[in-house]
């Protein structure tokens, strides 16, 4: 990873060096670029070199301070906007003559950064020839332009020059468990073959019917069926299905009741004649033979039009509105966005629908027209609720690959690749966000932290990784087949070329780094304890847990909230909703209600179902996520990060105790001693034992996207998004910077 070093005031921006990647070019660079900080002042801009890459923007600055270097990937701009010397604006397409000399370049990021740059001192050719190319490779005309392939090209021409260990298509695993276990990508027959034995589905199989996508190019090659569904009718049915997508087995729980998700049938002739076979095998596949219960997506939730509408909204309220307003009123405008009500609502469906298959003991089909969207977040949400696996960075990993990856989504049109799709829709923002408004309830459950939610979506819109690049496996292997023809790559065995897989995190961050990934809160499912000298087990039941580590509010008593609960703090920035969680959905009877009453009485198992407190109080802005670039919305010293920082050094205290407790026992020799004593599974660490230190000066609401201080001025606009995009490490403090060599 490429250090962000501390330069002294003789050195100039040309010293400077641009640590570039594997087969990246600089195309055009302009000097004497100024990047302008704050609005209403110019004081605290910084003077640098503007660079171009094929693969990022980068600016190098000459102040002598320490943070240098910024780079925003392409795939990360949305509009590149110029003006001249009489503010007159252009918004700049690829392939577009400019006719004038830009005076101010302005990027519109997808995170909701804007990044503005100044040429009043530069050279009118240079800035016009800078800003041509950014706009030029900010939007690729062609797949097979983007970075990725000319990559991974590079690399089976010339293996030698692999760089940082990237193995195309490379299984990931960079962050598993303590035993390395590593993410399974299910592009596998033995993948789906293990899942249904993890989760006792005996009565499903493993389907090779599409292997070589015969059958459907946007289904993966392999999936999982009822047994008593033979293939050549899975064949048969399947030209009845829109986009020939059959039913597809998602998970089963202990009970036998199984999540499937179907696409909708599109011969009404033969409809109800396969929707009943269909039916019938999935109850034959349930141990008590349970009905199914269907579940028409596109009638009970918002559509991708309406959700990417309510995103644009957020947007625009988070970057544009100014915050000295009353909170009144931007609280009432957030409502009005309605992403806060879709997120609700996705909640409140998938809390349902676990519901039908704990309660009732029946099987969940998950109908939608394609069967790729909005089943996506309903089917990943009900296992999160479910199973405690998919809670941990491994298990939440796999269940992204099995139902959004291998699934069929599509990331090249949803999260716009190309700049130039009318399907853009953030379905998988909404997903995670729904994740952390789970996390921000049960802090407890999940093994990974919110700085790990915001980083994956960060690295959704990375173009290197073959991950969230295409809409399904087949356009994989068929975009990167046909370049590998072209540019005469021999693939020998190998179905397309093999993309760096985004989960292997080592290439992208430091060990140290990822640490930040971790939630100190977590509680694993048992913990090591020692006694005589030998490492024991302890496993945790309900009677162990505290209703403490819920993370709900003090007012919530047995599962009732306070009538002053539905109205939000100052500085929340919650949504203003009226709980109606506890009233049935249409067609449900009185037990639903009672259920959740039942549950929310009790004391919660964080090793079993967690389900959604859905009160105006409970649904929140992810603040990390939306207001990381806005100075204004920044508290130093202040937000959740303070709490994860106290937690840190109590957990590494105890980490330490645990550690010299085993070493003393073991009578190991004090060099082993001091190396085990050493190691942290935390990013902050205890200083020793009883450490009353505080909080680090560099800590703000906006960590570790932002410093505070003065440095927060300077970098308030950088961004940590991946080594290939930093030239820093993930955060940066005044200590850590005194430090580099």
């Amino acid at each position: 990873m490429e250090e962000t070093k501390k330069m002294s005031p003789s050195l100039d921006s040309q010293s400077k060096k641009l640590e570039i990647f594997l087969c990246e070019i600089v195309v055009n660079e302009v000097n004497f670029v100024r990047k302008c900080i704050a609005t209403d002042t110019s004081q605290y801009d910084l003077w640098g070199k503007l660079v171009c890459t094929n693969f990022k923007i980068s600016f190098i600055t000459d102040d002598p301070m320490p943070l240098q270097v910024g780079y925003c990937s392409h795939g990360c701009t949305v509009n590149v906007i110029m003006n001249d010397t009489k503010r007159k604006q252009k918004v700049l397409g690829p392939n577009q003559k400019l006719k004038f000399n830009p005076t101010e370049l302005i990027i519109y990021c997808k995170d909701f950064r804007i990044v503005r740059f100044r040429f009043d001192e530069a050279g009118p050719e240079s800035a016009k020839k800078v800003c041509l190319a950014i706009a030029h490779y900010s939007q690729p005309t062609d797949l097979q332009l983007l970075f990725a392939f000319e990559y991974v090209g590079e690399i089976y021409h010339n293996p030698a020059k692999k760089v940082n260990g990237i193995d195309p298509g490379g299984g990931g695993g960079g962050i598993g468990n303590a035993s390395g276990q590593q993410t399974p990508l299910f592009e596998t027959y033995s993948d789906w073959d293990r899942e249904i034995k993890r989760t006792g589905a005996s009565e499903w199989r493993v389907c090779s019917v599409n292997e070589g996508y015969m059958i459907s190019t946007c289904l993966p090659e392999y999936f999982v069926v009822p047994s008593s569904l033979a293939d050549q009718d899975l064949k048969l049915y399947s030209y009845s299905f829109i986009g020939r997508r059959m039913p597809l087995w998602s998970w089963n729980h202990p009970n036998g009741s199984a999540l499937v998700r179907m696409a909708n049938i599109k011969d009404v002739l033969q409809q109800r004649k396969i929707d009943q076979r269909i039916c019938n095998a999935i109850t034959r596949s349930h141990p008590l033979r349970s009905d199914v219960y269907k579940s028409d997506l596109d009638k009970c939730l918002p559509n991708i039009q309406e959700i990417q509408a309510a995103h644009i909204k957020l947007k625009q309220l988070c970057v544009n509105e100014p915050f000295d307003e009353t909170e009144e009123k931007w609280l009432s405008s957030l409502e009005n966005t309605r992403w806060l009500e879709y997120i609700r609502a996705f909640l409140k469906h998938s809390a349902e629908l676990v519901y039908m298959m704990e309660c009732k003991h029946v099987s969940v089909v998950l109908q939608e027209e394609e069967g790729r969207d909005l089943s996506c977040l309903a089917a990943s949400l009900i296992q999160v609720m479910l199973d405690p696996y998919f809670r941990t960075i491994v298990g939440f990993q796999s269940l992204i690959q099995k139902e959004w990856v291998m699934a069929g989504y599509q990331f090249l049109d949803r999260c716009n690749h190309l700049k130039r799709s009318d399907k853009e829709s953030p379905l998988f923002l909404m997903f995670l966000d729904c994740v952390w408004q789970l996390l921000e309830q049960y802090p407890a459950a999940f093994e990974f932290s919110e700085v790990y939610l915001t980083i994956l979506y960060d690295s959704a819109r990375i173009s290197l990784f073959g991950t969230f690049l295409f809409n399904c496996p087949h356009q994989r292997v068929k975009e990167s087949t046909e370049f590998a023809i072209s540019k005469n790559i021999q693939l020998g065995d190998e179905k397309g070329l093999r993309f760096p897989c985004v989960w292997d995190w080592s290439l992208q961050f430091s060990s140290r780094d990822r640490l930040l990934f971790h939630n100190p809160l977590y509680i694993g499912k048992s913990a090591p304890s020692v006694h005589n000298g030998a490492l024991w087990t302890f496993k945790r039941s309900k009677k162990n847990y505290s209703s403490t580590l819920r993370g709900v509010p003090p007012a919530l008593k047995n599962g009732i909230i306070g009538e002053q609960e539905f109205l939000p703090r100052r500085n929340s920035l919650i949504l203003k909703l009226k709980p109606d969680f506890f009233q049935p959905a249409e067609g449900q009877t009185h037990s639903m209600e009672q259920y959740f009453r039942d549950w929310f009485a009790k004391p919660v198992d964080l090793h079993g179902i967690i389900l959604p407190h859905l009160s105006g109080t409970q649904i929140k802005l992810w603040k990390l996520c939306y207001f990381r670039w806005v100075p204004e919305a920044q508290i130093n010293h202040g937000g959740s990060i303070t709490a994860f920082h106290r937690v840190s050094l109590l957990a590494d205290e105890v980490d330490m105790l645990n550690r010299s407790l085993r070493q003393y026992k073991s009578n190991s020799s004090l060099q082993g001693h001091c190396s085990e004593l050493d190691q942290s599974r935390m990013y902050f660490r205890a200083n020793g034992l009883n450490d009353t230190s505080g909080a680090p000066d560099f800590l703000s609401s906006s960590f570790p996207f932002s410093p505070v201080g003065n440095l927060c001025r300077r970098s308030i606009l950088g961004t940590p998004l991946s080594k290939f995009l930093s030239g820093a490490k993930i955060w940066l403090s005044t200590e850590t910077l005194a430090n580099e060599d």
